[in-house]
């Protein structure tokens, strides 16, 4: 097999939480359907998945939309059932769902129900989704758990960046990005034996149209001189899915332009 060849995802099911999603979602969503896979995306909204899949398939690859509900254990095993039920097995799964929407406030502004809130969803939710996946991966004998963490689950915030601004960081995201590298290096060390890799992807900032102050802040901040764009995440997701990356496991692959070299 050619090293071109190991970046194929021909012949894999994969899972994008979120993967209709305006930002790293539909990125990584369009990557994995573009190297080849079966696609499914999954989130509250049915309507959005499903037009985006048929967005996808106009265009001739394999996608599939369905619903879930990250905060319901219920609605995470029914979606488990559905996808096994209809594909099989599923060979990738990509947790970039969240619960939070939108700026969710500093640190003086939060309060115990809005982590609470958080919680649910991110953190058990992440946990559920892939208890839920997890037993057919291995009885499969191979598997890849991508979690979409963030630069500020590997580095603190920069408060000077919202300066001029509305915005500020929420304390929960750093939290909650951060417990997920570690809890993805305990899924590599126990599940690697069993051919199931997991891996972790820290994206930068992602640019939204976002107050020029903070973009101007921004860019002069990270050594790449911008932020990132639809498809500066995609060559990551591909790798860390496919065959290129088969001895890899337990790596947090920052995507930053260098955000946190320095």
């Amino acid at each position: 097999m050619g090293i071109l060849d190991k970046f194929s995802l021909k012949g894999r099911v994969a899972l994008v939480t979120a993967g209709a999603g305006p930002l790293f979602g539909s990125s990584l969503s369009e990557a994995l359907a573009e190297a080849g896979a079966t696609l499914v995306t999954a989130s509250r909204s049915l309507e959005r998945n499903q037009q985006f899949a048929e967005t996808l398939r106009r265009q001739g690859h394999d996608a599939h939309g369905m619903q879930f509900d990250l905060s319901q254990n219920e609605s995470i095993t029914g979606l488990r059932d559905a996808i096994l039920e209809r594909f099989g097995r599923l060979d990738v799964l990509v947790n970039s769902a969240l619960g939070r929407d939108g700026y969710a406030g500093g640190f003086d502004k939060q309060t115990t129900d809005d982590w609470s809130t958080s919680a649910q969803s991110d953190m058990v939710g992440l946990f559920a989704v892939c208890k839920a996946f997890l037993p057919a991966m291995v009885e499969a004998g191979r598997g890849s758990i991508i979690n979409i963490s963030s630069i500020y689950g590997v580095v603190a915030n920069d408060p000077s960046l919202y300066r001029g601004t509305d915005m500020k960081q929420p304390p929960n995201y750093n939290f909650v990005k951060a417990g997920m590298i570690n809890f993805t290096r305990y899924l590599a060390s126990y599940y690697g034996r069993h051919g199931v890799r997991a891996n972790t992807i820290s994206p930068g900032g992602y640019f939204d149209h976002q107050p020029q102050a903070f973009v101007d802040a921004y860019n002069r901040r990270v050594p790449l001189g911008r932020m990132m764009n639809h498809e500066d995440i995609q060559g990551a997701v591909v790798f860390l899915a496919s065959d290129a990356s088969s001895y890899v496991n337990g790596h947090n692959l920052t995507v930053d332009g260098g955000w946190t070299a320095i």
